[in-house]
């Protein structure tokens, strides 16, 4: 079964909601000064296109207490 006329147009919200983030993201690096916030807004775009990459989690550091010296 071929796909035509409006129907090949029709785009799942999630799939829009992404591309949104991620031009979003890509916008705000294009107009920062700051090394730091290019480099958060890279992430967060990398992130935002990439919703299976690796992340680390409370269970990565057993023990951790946020604030803590160590």
């Amino acid at each position: 079964m071929s796909i035509t006329g409006i129907a090949r147009l029709d785009t799942p919200a999630s799939t829009l909601r992404q591309q949104v983030a991620a031009q979003t993201l890509a916008d705000a690096r294009k107009t920062t000064h700051s090394p730091s916030d290019a480099i958060a807004y890279d992430l967060g775009q990398y992130l935002v296109t990439h919703p299976d990459a690796p992340v680390s989690t409370d269970a990565d550091y057993p023990g951790w207490v946020p604030g803590s010296p160590s």
